[in-house]
Parts: structure tokens; sequence; C-alpha cells
């Protein structure tokens, strides 16, 4: 997660009444991050929920978009206030979105990194402690313990 991530990349109370309002908040901070307009990554995000939800559910969402003009993936954590309806497949309201936006040609590194969210997030255990957390450096340090700590 660290190629994916950074500790500024974190949102972890972010206000939003819906989805709309989600996704504009995640393209403001992506945009920041990226230096690409925010409302490029904004019509993407949209784009991409018009093909299908991308509420996977369990309070989870991932929404994902391809940029020409990245030169890498780059990832952006939102713990909402609130959950939101997302239209997720489950029906139930999101409050845990991890945003990934990946070059137009990255083809298998945006399908990877796609893979090792969604497996990260499908750990209750992992999800339940992000949402108990008590600041995006706690959140942070909860998303990437797995790779900052070396193995035993």
């Amino acid at each position: 997660m660290l190629d994916l991530i950074t500790a500024h990349a974190i949102l972890p109370h972010l206000k939003a009444g819906n989805k709309k309002q989600a996704l504009q908040e995640l393209a403001r901070k992506a945009s920041e991050l990226t230096g690409q307009p925010e409302r490029l990554i904004f019509d993407v995000l949209l784009d991409r929920e018009r093909l299908g939800t991308t509420g996977v559910g369990h309070g989870i969402a991932i929404p994902h978009g391809k940029l020409s003009s990245l030169d890498r993936v780059h990832g952006v954590f939102a713990r909402l206030e609130r959950p939101i309806d997302f239209d997720a497949i489950d029906e139930q309201p999101v409050d845990l979105i991890f945003l990934l936006l990946a070059p137009d040609q990255s083809g298998a590194d945006h399908l990877k990194a796609l893979a090792r969210v969604s497996r990260l997030l499908r750990d209750q255990a992992v999800c339940e402690k992000l949402r108990g957390a008590q600041s995006g450096d706690a959140i942070f340090a909860l998303l990437t313990q797995n790779e900052a700590s070396p193995a035993a």
C-alpha cells in the first residue's frame, strides 16, 4: 500500500451528504495530490459510477478511474463522519472509501492495485479498526501496517 497512498492522502472525517458530494471531496483531494484538474478527476469518477456502482458492500466503496496524464497509481482514503447511500451492491450505506486513480496505460498495475485494496478492505477486523481510528495517522498506519513491519 505504501506505493498507493501517503499520509497526506487520508481524509479521516469526511463530511458528505451523498455520493456526489463524497466524490467531489475525493476529487478535490486527489487534485491536490496529483496536480490534475479536480473537474477532470470528478468526471472520470462519475463516468465509472455510471457503468456500475463501486460500492462493493459492507460499508465500503472503491471508486476508481484512469487519467492519461498520471505517471503512477494514486490512492486517497476517506472515512465518512456519517455513512451515505452509495448505491452499494448490498444496499448498505458506505462509510469507508478508497479512491484509486491510474494512468491510462497502467493495465495490470491498475487491476493489481484494485485487488490489493479489495483484499485489505474485505478483512472485517481491519475495517473495524479503520472505523475506530482517531486520526489520519492512525488510519494510514492501519492501511500500511503489513508492509511497514518486516516479515517475521
